[in-house]
């Protein structure tokens, strides 16, 4: 008999509580230059470009990885946005519910989708199929569609910073799906 611990495996389960002692988790999100007034951020995720294009094409799908809480459920829009498309969102932010109204305006299928908000920035998903199952996922907060006078309050009001903390949870949202 060894008195040696027992070292913790991912699938070791502790016998008081009946629960894994380990479990696996998603990295963390990496950081991207993508150029000026965005906002940037990648992971790798354990299933094809397909599979997660699907998801973010698919604006009644947004809630189940949006990591800022502030998406609720979409209230209108297609099954699988295409250029051009409109679609509205439920959403909620320091508790008061209200309806944002969204047009598409990049679609790319298992690559690439992005989308308008009234204010003038984008949100943009890029998916880099890795040819082994996996995906590289970037998502982009781009404010450099704005006017300099919204950029400027967008930065004043700490927007870049809070987008950043929703895009980190985000992705690991989505990549944790896939452990």
């Amino acid at each position: 008999m060894s008195n040696e611990p027992e070292r913790a495996t991912p699938s070791a389960i502790n016998p008081e509580t009946g629960l894994p002692t380990s479990a696996p988790q998603a990295g963390w999100p990496q950081p991207v230059d993508t150029g000026p007034l965005q906002v940037s951020y990648r992971i790798p995720v354990n299933a094809p470009a397909s599979e997660l294009y699907a998801i973010l094409a698919n604006p009644h799908r947004h809630h189940e990885v949006d990591g800022s809480a502030t998406v609720q459920y979409a209230k209108t829009g297609p099954d699988r946005l295409t250029v051009g498309d409109e679609f509205s969102v439920a959403m909620r932010k320091f508790g008061v519910p209200y309806t944002m109204t969204l047009v598409v305006t990049a679609a790319d299928e298992n690559e690439l989708v992005e989308w308008k908000h009234p204010g003038g920035h984008r949100w943009r998903w890029r998916f880099e199929d890795q040819g082994d199952g996996s995906t590289v996922v970037t998502e982009t907060f781009d404010y450099s569609w704005t006017r300099h006078v919204v950029a400027r309050g967008y930065e004043l009001t700490r927007r870049p910073q809070d987008n950043a903390h929703g895009i980190q949870a985000s992705l690991t949202r989505l990549a944790g799906r896939y452990l």
